[in-house]
């Protein structure tokens, strides 16, 4: 699996927690994380909706997967969690995990159909019996890509300065895939930075077909982080499933 510049390069890992202050998703996250014993975050990043559950109070096992190493070094600040670099094609867990989880739209970046069948057969077999996978993923009929214009671009501040992060689509949009750029600037660096991604926009009935031929039952599905009813204009397509 290829590892996007935004999550590769330390010097942008350093930044990555600043740059999503306020998500909306760890509201959602944070209380089913404290409800489970023994919890994987698939595509942990940085590590902190782990270290926001332990320092709520989780007790059992918690442990965050994934396959950029800078990411994982912000994460590895904290030592009562366990991470573990490589993504669901590189693990064999089997029966551990009361919950696992994918957040920050980081079911996105399965582009490809058999990487996509690989990692949900790899959940299935790490789920324990009464276990439940749950994740997000954009709804391809909200178009939410629109948004992703240089007029957007967020700025943070740090280290006395300002850092600027604007994306561009690549190419005009056809099919699943919406390939795009984040380019980060600051008036203290010699140059900016650009990482491109591509990410696969699903929709709902794909999705589920997908889960279902890899042995996952669809419990719940929500809209929205309120736990809206999904419809064709839900921003999210936010999935509760189970072993089939």
């Amino acid at each position: 699996m290829n590892v996007d510049r935004l999550f590769s390069e330390p010097a942008l890992a350093e930044l990555y927690d600043a740059f999503c202050v306020g998500r909306q998703d760890f509201g959602y996250y944070l209380p089913l994380v404290m409800a489970a014993d023994s919890v994987l975050d698939v595509g942990c990043g940085t590590g902190e909706l782990l270290r926001l559950s332990r320092e709520s109070g989780h007790k059992g096992r918690l442990c965050g997967l994934d396959p950029a190493d800078a990411m994982l070094q912000q994460a590895r600040r904290r030592e009562d969690v366990e991470w573990v670099l490589g993504h669901l094609g590189t693990v064999s867990w089997r029966d551990e995990f009361d919950l696992i989880i994918m957040t920050g739209h980081a079911f996105q970046v399965l582009t490809d159909d058999v990487e996509l069948c690989i990692a949900l057969n790899s959940v299935r077999t790490s789920l324990t019996s009464q276990g439940r996978f749950i994740f997000e993923t954009r709804n391809s009929a909200a178009r939410g890509w629109e948004e992703w214009v240089p007029e957007n671009a967020v700025t943070i501040e740090q280290a006395r300065s300002e850092v600027r992060m604007e994306h561009q689509v690549d190419t005009p949009v056809e099919g699943e895939l919406v390939s795009i750029t984040a380019t980060f600037s600051s008036p203290s660096w010699t140059h900016p930075i650009m990482s491109r991604s591509t990410l696969r926009f699903l929709g709902a009935e794909k999705l589920n077909t997908f889960l279902n031929d890899a042995g996952l039952t669809i419990v719940e599905q929500f809209g929205d982080w309120d736990r809206s009813p999904l419809t064709d204009m839900s921003p999210e397509i936010i999935t509760v499933a189970k072993r089939s």
